[in-house]
């Protein structure tokens, strides 16, 4: 992904009409003892990709994180707050908003939170492979931010582009919170998870709540984290679901139908 000649191929082959940068280095801790590959792939790459973009003319919307934020405000962090990333990979992202700031002025950055799936490794994944092996888990319980499903963001990313490439209005560019609606803590996330999994019959673990410092992480997390998203709703009318919504509209799409079970 650092790679500038790997960035140019797929902009001549495909000739498209905007670029989405969803690729990141996101191994949170291992980033700390590895920041040289951290900075590659978050900063350097969409570096690359802002230059490469600004030199085709091409609108360019880069992912970003809220943990660009330290977590000491206790209010929905604003697009305008100053950043100050605990983490490295908090500050490999914003190196890559600074980037992308500086060389592509048509460019949209989306800071977005806690992002999950029933695809590849996310907290949803996790807690759904340990609930068939443990039965208690401890989960951390001061740490404050909204769960996102993939799909909610994936869908608001097309609405968007669709409007500015419609648009002549230089004021659409800039940075913009996305998010599902309202809050929780990493327990909680994992209370509603089980909830979900228990109405559908599955075995769940029982949900110990633990502190930051008694979780032995490499990587220093906000405490607070929860993002504003207003901006996003005036300007492009996007208000996504509550978080507690998306996650069961993602759980029941990843249960087999009563016909699929019936075949199995």
């Amino acid at each position: 992904m650092a790679d500038p000649q790997t960035l140019q191929r797929p902009i001549r082959e495909l000739s498209p009409v905007a670029v989405i940068n969803a690729a990141a280095y996101t191994a949170v801790d291992k980033a700390e003892s590895d920041p040289t590959a951290a900075f590659a792939v978050n900063a350097q790459a969409p570096g690359y990709l802002a230059r490469l973009c600004h030199s085709h003319e091409l609108p360019l919307l880069q992912i970003s994180t809220d943990y660009v934020f330290d977590g000491r405000q206790r209010t929905p962090y604003r697009e305008t707050d100053p950043i100050a990333p605990l983490s490295v990979y908090g500050a490999s992202k914003a190196a890559g908003e600074a980037a992308v700031r500086s060389l592509c002025p048509r460019h949209l950055i989306l800071r977005t939170s806690w992002l999950y799936s029933m695809d590849g490794q996310t907290f949803l994944t996790t807690m759904v492979r340990l609930a068939g092996k443990r039965d208690e888990l401890s989960v951390v319980g001061d740490q404050h931010g909204t769960p996102t499903w993939t799909h909610d963001l994936a869908a608001a990313i097309l609405t968007i582009l669709q409007r500015v490439l419609a648009s002549n209005d230089e004021g659409l560019w800039g940075t913009y919170h996305l998010t599902s609606r309202g809050q929780t803590t990493w327990l909680g996330f994992a209370t509603e998870i089980f909830r979900l999994a228990a109405a559908a019959g599955q075995a769940t673990p029982r949900l110990k709540a633990i502190a930051t410092a008694d979780y032995a992480a490499a990587a220093p997390r906000p405490a607070y984290s929860v993002l504003d998203t207003s901006k996003i709703g005036a300007t492009f009318g996007i208000c996504l679901p509550t978080w507690q919504h998306s996650l069961a509209q993602c759980c029941a799409k990843s249960r087999p139908s009563a016909s699929e079970e019936k075949v199995a």
